[in-house]
């Protein structure tokens, strides 16, 4: 019933979340098909996804002064965008001009991403309850779905350009309901408020080691399962598909659980649950065990992002809530981009087993930071 009466009071806000995980579980799923078609091989692939991280950091860092010009239409402009760009990579003929839509790509979604994440803590505020864990779930259950939708639509021969033509077409039509007056504006006088330093900087490097962590699996679990398992296409679709389906089933009972206990006692104990699944991806014979390894995984590191952002955001005046979330942003969300390129020079000359114990052992790093928040 929490969860419920949580997506309803930040409905808006949870259908972006959708938006963008659309989008992102499509791709996850399309990955080989992609790199194949590129040519390249893994470090080089990876490196191509930094351009993807260019653009959002690029973003991220205006997000502050595009939210006050854009105002209540912010979200819906920023959907509208990420629709658009989304038809440039799918029939990218070559890597130059793939490198270069990824660009324009993580520029809309770093845009769309700090946005959302800003009204949600804004009605956290509003309504004094957390909200952030279940849009968090949203955007997890968009990706999980699209991600297994895009199982089949491989297994059809449908290429990626049809495949992200379609998903674009769907966040056009739901960006109309995204439409949220803005309850506290960043241009408020600060008046004598120490600046935040470094609640922004620990919530910062959490957030990154989250979604590094949560990157690995998106990007690379398919081909994991395809390459080193031997698996099919549907049956690589699937890991990236699992992740989804227990992020959300994780967000959605954070939900419950961040009004029980402490905000980061629940970080300590999901890293310890996301690298103890890591590390049985990583060791996996069989597919099954991948899924169940990602499975794991997903529901541990469901909730160190999104509880990372909403301590951010109840550390900071009002007036800075913006500008916090974004610098949280630029740092944690960059991790989406920074582990797959990391995880492609890693698989190059190690393999990718090797490279998912490194995401195991990354991921336990959340909780010497978690225990100096706590600390502050």
């Amino acid at each position: 019933m929490h969860v419920l009466q949580a997506l309803f009071l930040s409905r808006r806000p949870a259908t972006a979340f959708v938006i963008v995980g659309l989008f992102w579980g499509c791709f996850a799923a399309y990955v080989p098909e992609v790199k194949a078609r590129l040519g390249v091989s893994d470090a080089t692939f990876g490196l191509l996804l930094l351009c993807n991280a260019l653009g959002l950091v690029s973003s991220m860092v205006l997000a502050p002064r595009l939210d006050r010009i854009l105002g209540s239409r912010g979200m819906q402009i920023a959907s509208v965008c990420f629709a658009f760009s989304l038809l440039l990579p799918g029939f990218a003929p070559n890597a130059l001009t793939f490198g270069i839509s990824m660009t324009i790509v993580g520029a809309a979604s770093g845009l769309a991403d700090v946005l959302m994440n800003a009204r949600v803590s804004e009605l956290e505020e509003s309504h004094s309850r957390p909200l952030m864990n279940a849009n968090h779930a949203m955007f997890s259950v968009g990706y999980a779905a699209s991600a297994i939708a895009s199982g089949f639509a491989r297994e059809a021969l449908i290429t990626p350009g049809m495949a992200f033509f379609c998903v674009a077409l769907i966040i056009f039509v739901l960006s109309a309901f995204l439409y949220l007056p803005v309850r506290y504006n960043s241009t408020v006088a600060p008046g004598k408020v120490s600046y935040p330093f470094w609640p922004i900087v620990i919530c910062g490097l959490i957030v990154l080691v989250a979604f590094m962590t949560e990157a690995t699996v998106e990007t690379w679990s398919a081909l994991h399962i395809e390459r080193t398992l031997h698996g099919r296409a549907a049956e690589g679709a699937m890991g990236p598909a699992m992740l989804g389906i227990t992020m959300a089933i994780g967000r959605f009972s954070g939900q419950a659980v961040s009004q029980m206990f402490s905000d980061t006692k629940v970080i300590i104990l999901a890293t310890l649950v996301a690298a103890a699944g890591a590390l049985l991806a990583a060791l996996a014979p069989t597919p099954f065990w991948a899924y169940v390894g990602f499975g794991i995984l997903g529901l541990g590191v469901s909730v160190i992002g999104p509880l990372g952002l909403a301590l951010v955001g109840k550390s900071v005046p009002n007036h800075l809530r913006t500008e916090a979330i974004s610098l949280v942003a630029v740092m944690g969300f960059s991790g989406f981009f920074l582990a797959p390129s990391i995880m492609g020079i890693v698989s190059e000359f190690h393999g990718l087993r090797v490279a998912f114990i490194c995401a195991a052992a990354l991921s336990l790093t959340a909780i010497p930071l978690t225990l100096l928040l706590r600390r502050l």
